[in-house]
């Protein structure tokens, strides 16, 4: 089983669409072990209405929470501990995408993270680009704890509207490949995700 891990330099930084993209370009299973904030909505809801093949399959989480926060708070407001070892692989012979929440080092509980996640499965890690005041720094930052963890690192996706020196830099700093970008969208829908799914394929 290939797993590909989808994570971000933040939150709300497009991981969920870039997971849309590239479920769709790959046709390949989804999943989101640990979800917060769903009593708005999930992530893999998202996901299930913007995919148009019929050949992915949709996981169920492992850890659904309520509140929109970090995993281990929105945990201890509903009397839960999030425990690695109960996050296990969901059984597919088809590519499996994951989605993690918030940035890399978000916590699950006082000592594991979500990297500890991408760690356990040896998945290979798209990294979600935002660009804003201070997102040089998140990139890479982030970008250096995943290559001291010996994490391979698929490459990079920018989202939202490019911002060349930063991108530059960002680019020239880590040698990593650039696997597309997504462009401010009005609307996510299955359309627009195939378009995008037809880009990103040749890279993944």
């Amino acid at each position: 089983m290939r797993k590909i891990f989808v994570t971000g330099i933040g939150t709300d930084v497009g991981k969920t669409v870039v997971s849309t993209i590239v479920v769709e370009a790959l046709q390949a299973d989804y999943w989101k072990p640990v979800q917060t904030g769903s009593y708005f909505s999930t992530d893999s809801e998202k996901i299930k209405k913007n995919i148009s093949n019929q050949k992915t399959r949709i996981h169920p989480e492992t850890y659904v929470l309520k509140q929109y926060m970090s995993p281990h708070a929105a945990a201890e407001l509903e009397g839960v501990r999030i425990e690695l070892d109960k996050i296990e692989l969901p059984q597919t012979d088809n590519t499996l995408v994951m989605e993690g929440a918030g940035g890399i080092m978000v916590p699950l509980n006082d000592e594991h993270f979500i990297v500890d996640i991408i760690k356990k499965f040896d998945c290979e890690t798209i990294l979600v680009i935002q660009n804003y005041l201070g997102s040089i720094n998140h990139s890479l930052l982030s970008i250096d704890a995943l290559k001291f963890r010996n994490i391979k690192i698929l490459g990079i996706v920018f989202n939202g509207p490019p911002h060349k020196l930063s991108e530059d830099i960002v680019v020239k700093y880590s040698g990593l490949k650039v696997l597309g970008r997504v462009n401010k969208e009005n609307v996510i829908s299955p359309e627009v995700i195939n378009k995008y799914a037809a880009e990103f394929r040749p890279n993944l």
